[in-house]
């Protein structure tokens, strides 16, 4: 049995290592994979795209484990659901929006049974004291009905305007996602929304605007530019990305979390055939 953890907890403290220790005092024999613990504190927005990104390559029964909480200890909903022979356990505050989205669950809780929570409950550490040993139950053959009350997910809290708009003249208007650790901006531009614009045996026409720096066509790989060079890119997760070529484009373009917007051009001569 799998376990995932994806938090905005840093590795300074003792956080995600005492997520760990009630995890395996339950379980002893799980496996527990550190997704990320990297995520900007606060930044839903951020874990929503990574979760979403990342559970399809797990087992088929991966309990996944998302704690970016800013709400911790107020009246902010906790939720259990499973998804595709997946399970996941989070704050009810959007970090499952791009799943409910994309997928439909089977299976949606809210989580209200003490009774697998650890004994004494902090106001600013669920993760320790609801997350992590639920996440453990769950791994270890808890149904979810025995957590809590059934819920639609479409009740569930949805995080808005997480798509880009298009507007009448075909301008696909993004934003910055994330960054990550090579500082590659991570947009909310997919390849399904470039194709809605561009075939893609165009892109290298596609004109993209980042602030006061203009890229022009999408490249294969890095080395398609010069280095130090600013390019554009579909990264591993279907996504348009900033990057530059053995640098950092959030240094280069300033890149400010939540703020960095983009716009995507199809540049077509008239004259062209498709």
């Amino acid at each position: 049995m799998v376990i995932t953890l994806l938090t905005d907890f840093g590795l300074h403290d003792e956080y995600v290592g005492v997520m760990k220790g009630v995890v395996l005092s339950i379980l002893p024999s799980v496996r527990i994979v550190d997704l990320s613990h990297g995520i900007g504190p606060q930044d839903i927005t951020a874990a929503a795209y990574m979760i979403f990104a990342a559970y399809p390559y797990f087992p088929k029964g991966t309990v996944h484990v998302v704690v970016v909480d800013p709400g911790v200890g107020s009246h902010r909903n906790m939720i259990a659901a499973s998804c595709d022979g997946h399970f996941f356990v989070a704050p009810d505050n959007g970090l499952l929006t791009k799943i409910v989205e994309s997928e439909r669950f089977e299976q949606v809780v809210r989580i209200t049974n003490t009774d697998y929570f650890l004994p004494n409950i902090s106001r600013s550490f669920h993760g320790r004291d609801v997350f992590a040993p639920v996440g453990a139950h769950v791994a270890s053959g808890v149904g979810l009905e025995k957590l809590g009350h059934p819920v639609q997910s479409r009740d569930l809290v949805h995080l808005l305007a997480l798509d880009p708009d298009i507007s009448l003249d075909g301008t696909l208007k993004g934003r910055v996602v994330t960054s990550d650790h090579f500082g590659n901006l991570i947009t909310n531009i997919s390849e399904i929304h470039l194709m809605n614009i561009c075939p893609k045996h165009l892109w290298h026409l596609l004109e993209i605007t980042v602030g006061n720096h203009g890229i022009q066509g999408m490249k294969r790989c890095y080395s398609q530019v010069d280095v130090g060079m600013p390019l554009a890119v579909s990264g591993s997760r279907g996504y348009l990305e900033i990057a530059v070529n053995s640098g950092s484009a959030a240094e280069l373009l300033q890149f400010k979390n939540g703020q960095s917007l983009l716009h995507v051009q199809c540049k077509r001569p008239d004259t062209d055939v498709i």
